[in-house]
Formats: structure tokens, sequence, C-alpha cells
């Protein structure tokens, strides 16, 4: 189980990350480097239903995960064209 503090820890830490390669002066090609830091972030990082609590006690804060976001995530994660699809970008125009 996850607990409060190794939930804030992860999200700081992903943040962390997040701004080293975004800001990396050269690119990071380390084999299986990446992937295995990310792991070990998400291992505590917030799940879908931490953020709808959270959004629930503190909607200020906090904003309600939506279906729509997670499938977006998911088509580009796969791969496919399906985020453009899901975002509505991929509309042929209208013919009369």
């Amino acid at each position: 189980m996850t607990t409060p503090d190794e939930r804030t820890r992860a999200v700081m830490e992903t943040r962390w990350f997040l701004e080293t390669l975004a800001g990396a002066c050269e690119p990071i090609d380390v084999p299986g480097l990446v992937q295995s830091v990310a792991q070990g972030l998400l291992r505590h990082y917030p799940l879908d239903v931490d953020l709808m609590v959270s959004a629930s006690a503190v909607p200020e804060l906090w904003g309600n995960p939506s279906q729509r976001t997670r499938l977006i995530r998911l088509a580009v994660v796969c791969g496919t064209n399906h985020a453009r699809q899901a975002s509505g970008a991929n509309k042929e125009p209208r013919t009369r």
C-alpha cells in the first residue's frame, strides 16, 4: 500500500525526472535507463482513483480525470491514430 508520503515523493520525483529529460543538453541514450526509472517512479504514483478522491476533496487544486483523456493517452502509447480520432482532429470535412 502506498503511503501519502510515498505518493507525494513520487509526484515530486517524477516532475524532477521529466524536467531533467526535457532540459538535457544531449540525448540520454543509456539502454533501459528511462524505462527503469519510469517504472520506479510509477510504483507510488497516484492512480486515477486517487486523483478523483483529491478532486472531490480539493476541486480548486485538482481536476477530475476524464475517460476521454485516458483514451487519448492509450492511443498515443499504442502508437495508433486513435488519439486524433478521440480528439476530433481527424474528422473529414463535410461535403454538401
